[in-house]
């Protein structure tokens, strides 16, 4: 009789993909770790003059693989576009928070002072830090413009880290808060056209470069995301208007919905072509019009906690991706850049304009905004985007390096900043 076939062998894990298993559950167990230790352990976190993010970086380093080697990153796919997509979401996330959290109203009653610092005072920080790449680098101009968008936008993660919390609620009146959450809210989409401009000078010649840049970036790239996430954002205030007024239970899934709204609106840009985290910043405004004053106050809570647990992976992201053979090639030029950039590129020129900004009354205010102007998240967006769109790395190192200067002298210096601020700030 013939035989019944043999039982197949039980599959096994190459060694190979148990490497890779291991290697997955290890930067799982390092940043579920350290969002879960800095949480617990925020207040001695601050009392020791650190931040979350500056620790998260260090980690990074650590378990990378200029130092211990378990982690690298270069090993699960396309570096650049990794870090690209997590900063991407990451900005995503608090951008929604943001325009949560003060609403089309704040905006309405603050429109000049926010236009200061999202026209001149933006241009002035791309014109200081783009001539200061320039002349310390000496690279070609618009590789240096290039440092200077990606480089422009204050970073609406770190400075939501900077502004939430037991101690900045106690220390900075709330306009000045809001206002610096605002501008940083704004002037990360805003800063979408400055890339592309340097972008398309350095593909193409200039009587080619310009009016592609007014009619496809501004016009349509930047104007159809307006329009897109105004309408996204005003459908679903409706959705849920309409499921309130059925009795749906929306309220506990707030966070949810706000989360749901995010992703559609990266996806339906990226699928248009159009400048993505300005649709997700107006999205907010038009659906936070349907948010209650208690669903004002439970939403800042939660997207503190949110803030937390995605600005903390991508810095230790950012620590494992490190490019130190490129930092080693700058030399001095590097660090000369980095001090340059923290000094110059924004606290001259906010204290110049701040007469014209309403919620600035006095030195102390004017100083401590013009010192705030963290350089993070969305700069790593921006400069690994620039990797993708130019045959130039510069955008990258140098921009590495800088925001890795932030983190150090922001996080360092907030405590004390806010302490200095709260002993004779006006309410």
């Amino acid at each position: 009789m013939p035989r019944d076939p043999p039982s197949p062998a039980p599959k096994r894990h190459g060694r190979g993909e148990a490497s890779r298993i291991s290697t997955f559950n290890l930067a799982l167990l390092a940043v579920g770790a350290t969002v879960l230790l800095v949480g617990l352990f925020s207040d001695l976190v601050k009392r020791a003059m650190l931040s979350g993010p500056l620790i998260a970086l260090v980690l990074g380093v650590l378990l990378g693989p200029q130092v211990t080697g378990l982690l690298d990153p270069a090993r699960w796919g396309e570096e650049s576009l990794l870090l690209e997509q997590a900063a991407r979401l990451t900005v995503a996330m608090s951008l929604m928070g943001i325009a949560m959290r003060l609403s089309g109203p704040y905006f309405r009653r603050n429109t000049r002072s926010l236009a200061v610092v999202l026209v001149p005072l933006m241009v002035a920080m791309w014109l200081v830090t783009g001539l200061l790449a320039f002349w310390i680098l000496g690279v070609p101009i618009w590789v240096a413009m290039l440092v200077g968008a990606v480089l422009t936008p204050t970073d609406p993660v770190v400075a939501s880290s900077i502004v939430q919390g037991s101690v900045a609620q106690r220390c900075i009146p709330a306009r000045v808060r809001n206002f610096l959450s605002a501008e940083s809210g704004a002037n990360d989409g805003l800063a979408y056209p400055l890339v592309f401009l340097a972008v398309l000078m350095l593909e193409r010649p200039a009587a080619e470069a310009l009016p592609h840049w007014l009619l496809h970036t501004l016009l349509w790239e930047v104007g159809a995301a307006v329009i897109l996430g105004a309408a996204l954002g005003y459908v679903a205030g409706l959705l849920l208007r309409w499921g309130r007024a059925h009795h749906t239970d929306t309220g506990t899934s707030l966070l949810v919905y706000s989360l749901a709204l995010t992703l559609t609106v990266l996806g339906a840009t990226k699928l248009a072509g159009t400048d993505g985290l300005l649709a997700v910043f107006v999205a907010g405004l038009l659906f936070s019009r349907t948010i209650s004053a208690e669903d004002e106050k439970r939403e800042e809570n939660i997207q503190e906690a949110i803030n937390n647990f995605f600005l903390l992976p991508v810095f230790v992201l950012l620590g494992l991706a490190l490019p130190w053979r490129e930092w080693a090639e700058l030399g001095w030029r590097g660090p000369a850049l980095a001090v340059a950039v923290l000094l110059l590129r924004r606290l001259p020129a906010y204290m110049a304009l701040s007469p014209l900004m309403h919620p600035v009354r006095d030195l102390r205010e004017t100083v401590f905004l013009g010192w705030f102007g963290p350089i993070g998240v969305a700069a790593l967006f921006y400069a690994n985007l620039s990797l993708h769109e130019t045959p130039t790395n510069l955008a990258w190192t140098a921009g590495s390096l800088v925001i890795c200067a932030s983190v150090l002298a922001h996080g360092v210096t907030a405590k004390p900043m806010t302490q200095w601020l709260g002993r004779g700030s006006r309410p």
